[in-house]
């Protein structure tokens, strides 16, 4: 039988009703009804969220791409399913079961991305925290089919970061070319992205060089101490070399990586990235500047054979491998928690790049 909940009318949640206007925090935001959910619907009770960079573009809708308004942001929700809407069928997951709830809230599963794998590119897509309201709530609605069951022996809190920065950085270096022994390059190996980056490719057999992210604050010895003690074998700092290819070269027998993630939300961390690679090369273009071009020398991508690959967050199977991954212990998410009502000075901390690791915010408080 079923467990069974109660479930109130009204939440606590973060409101995004302008994007000139502060975050509102309220305890009496309605909570969608069981008899409310379409089929296919589910709602979850959230024991937590974590806070990605992406929301924080979202809370500034400073994007190409609007987001909606107003907004409950938050797309890195673990909890409990409370109800699933009647008449689902075919219902992968169960009332009670843990599951996760990420960047991709909906695909259809029909049109020629989804077909192909490429599920968090549908052309139907809906985006948690961004198209469609999002975790930052103590319930949030999502689908049966694109919810994550979240593995037994990993928690809630390590669980979240996982859904969507681990998720993320795992495709990338999945789909990098790169093989067990090959150099990998990781821009913006200290934060949020980064620092999942780095072991993620520990544990797939690559060799890493950590390069200190794009920013004064988002570099020194902390984030050095926390990325070597993760697996990487170099570091490079960007506000200290008076080189940063030639560092690289150097850190990298002398012929540059084999590949490079570059996970630094900023357009200067692209810049360089086809001259430190070596023949045959692949950058993986995942960071996501609000507004900035790619710039590569033509010539020497093509004369080095340079692939450029853009990653997108990662599909229904990314997302399964990569919480058993962590769940296995190769992967630990280096976290502090904190209450909803510290997402404002948590937004300020990403946009100053002072964040080291991941927030996590507790909706149980």
């Amino acid at each position: 039988m079923a467990p069974q909940f109660t479930i109130p009318k009204t939440q606590k949640a973060a409101i995004v009703e302008k994007t000139d206007a502060p975050l509102k925090i309220v305890d009496n935001h309605p909570v969608k009804q069981p008899s409310e959910l379409a089929p296919g619907e589910c709602l979850v009770e959230l024991d937590c969220s974590g806070v990605c960079h992406t929301d924080l573009h979202a809370r500034n809708n400073d994007w190409p791409l609007p987001a909606k308004l107003p907004l409950i942001g938050g797309h890195e929700g673990v909890g409990r399913i409370v109800a699933i809407g009647e008449h689902t069928q075919s219902s992968p997951v169960k009332v009670g079961d843990r599951v996760g709830i990420k960047w991709l809230a909906y695909s259809c599963l029909d049109c020629e991305p989804c077909r192909k794998g490429l599920e968090q590119s549908c052309l139907n897509g809906q985006y948690s925290g961004f198209t469609v309201d999002g975790t930052f709530s103590q319930y949030v609605v999502s689908w049966v089919t694109h919810v994550t069951p979240i593995p037994d022996n990993l928690s809630s809190a390590e669980a979240a970061s996982i859904l969507c920065a681990g998720i993320t950085v795992y495709r990338a270096i999945k789909y990098s070319k790169a093989k067990i022994g090959d150099w990998i390059v990781l821009p913006g190996a200290g934060g949020g992205l980064g620092h999942l980056a780095v072991q993620y490719a520990a544990a797939m057999g690559l060799r890493v060089v950590a390069v200190g992210q794009y920013t004064y604050v988002n570099t020194g010895a902390e984030k050095k101490e926390l990325v070597m003690k993760l697996g990487a074998e170099k570091w490079v700092d960007f506000r200290e070399t008076k080189d940063l290819v030639k560092d690289i070269k150097e850190a990298t027998d002398g012929f540059g990586a084999h590949a490079a993630v570059v996970t630094a939300a900023n357009g200067a961390a692209y810049a360089q990235a086809i001259d430190y690679l070596r023949m045959g090369g692949t950058l993986m273009v995942v960071g996501l500047p609000a507004r900035a071009n790619l710039s590569a020398d033509i010539f020497f991508t093509v004369v080095k054979s340079i692939n450029i690959i853009g990653s997108y967050v990662g599909n229904r199977q990314d997302a399964r491998e990569a919480l058993d991954i962590a769940s296995r212990g190769k992967v630990k998410c280096y976290y502090v928690t904190k209450p909803l009502s510290a997402l404002s000075e948590t937004y300020e901390g990403l946009a100053e790049g002072k964040i080291v690791g991941r927030v996590v915010l507790n909706m149980k408080e």
